[in-house]
């Protein structure tokens, strides 16, 4: 099976033998009274992506030159940029079978976590280089506006008062008395009349007509304001 590896569109001349991708967990273990342990499943975490490449700094036959073979330098200077400009880019592993179809890819979008620069005797003038990656997810930000209020003396927050709306003013004509009908109470006729009721007014009705229960008026019966 063949490997094509590319980082920001550039195919590396080697593919690394070997390549670890990590599905981080966000998982949340709690213990509950008398229950014991359970698992509070989250959505998964970003994925880390390790391998060690390998940069030749001579012609090989097994390596891949689609524009011209680069030396070692062509590819840190990538690495480079790619660390200091701190943007996220694609990074794509193609697996191909030995009849040339497609067997699936990788495909995601990543930073540059870190990268080590090996020189070792044994690989002659070629470089070694561990490479770190993580998946890289977009995310927008909320901006919240708050205004700050004072109080006179310019040096605590007012807390807010609330508006009181004061009633209108009555423009209905309050007659100077009621002679009562069948089914009237003082409570009904209070309400009738001045367009709300309390007990206090009916008792201060009945205090004034002389009545010794507000319960019991009858038909006929002449209730002074």
């Amino acid at each position: 099976m063949a490997y094509s590896f590319f980082i920001d569109g550039v195919q590396l001349p080697v593919a690394p033998s070997d390549m670890e991708t990590k599905i981080n967990n966000q998982n949340t273990t709690i213990t509950l009274m008398n229950e014991g342990e359970v698992n509070l499943l989250k959505k998964a975490g970003l994925t880390d992506i390790t391998f060690e490449l390998m940069l030749p700094n001579s012609k090989y036959p097994f390596g891949v030159y689609p524009d011209g073979f680069q030396p070692a330098s062509y590819f840190l200077d990538k690495l480079e940029k790619l660390k200091t400009e701190q943007k996220p880019f694609q990074f794509i592993v193609s697996r191909l079978k030995p009849s040339g179809d497609l067997l699936f890819d990788t495909n995601l979008t990543v930073s540059l976590e870190d990268y080590v620069i090996k020189e070792r005797a044994e690989e002659g003038f070629d470089i070694i280089v561990p490479i770190s990656l993580k998946q890289y997810r977009k995310f927008g930000t909320k901006v919240i506006e708050i205004k700050k209020t004072t109080n006179v003396n310019g040096n605590a927050k007012a807390k807010p008062v609330a508006s009181v709306k004061k009633p209108r003013a009555s423009t209905k004509e309050i007659p100077k008395s009621h002679k009562v009908v069948k089914g009237d109470t003082l409570w009904a006729i209070c309400k009738k009349t001045f367009g709300k009721v309390t007990k206090a007014m009916t008792d201060e009705l009945a205090a004034k007509n002389g009545i010794k229960n507000p319960n019991l008026i009858y038909p006929g019966q002449v209730i002074k304001f």
